[in-house]
């Protein structure tokens, strides 16, 4: 038997920014825990800056290796972005 998980009906429960280790930790109602190092998020940033305006414009993200995460914004009712300590966020 095969379980599969709902992400729609999965919740985040807590949200911690570990500075010294530069580690979101991102807690679910089901029990799962997410721990993403700031450089990752801060490397496969979906906006444009590096993902580009289309197809084959991708730029490699390098050097980021000691960014962190300054502050967590929210989004609306449901959403936040983190705001980078080499300036970038999301919006």
């Amino acid at each position: 038997m095969r379980l599969t998980v709902n992400p729609c009906n999965t919740w985040p429960t807590e949200i911690k920014l570990h500075q010294v280790s530069n580690i979101l930790e991102i807690s679910f109602d089901d029990g799962s825990v997410f721990k993403l190092p700031c450089e990752y998020l801060r490397v496969y940033t979906p906006s444009a800056e590096a993902v580009g305006h289309g197809p084959g414009q991708e730029v490699l993200q390098v050097g980021k290796e000691d960014v962190t995460i300054t502050e967590i914004k929210p989004i609306g009712n449901y959403a936040i972005t983190p705001v980078f300590s080499d300036g970038h966020n999301n919006r």
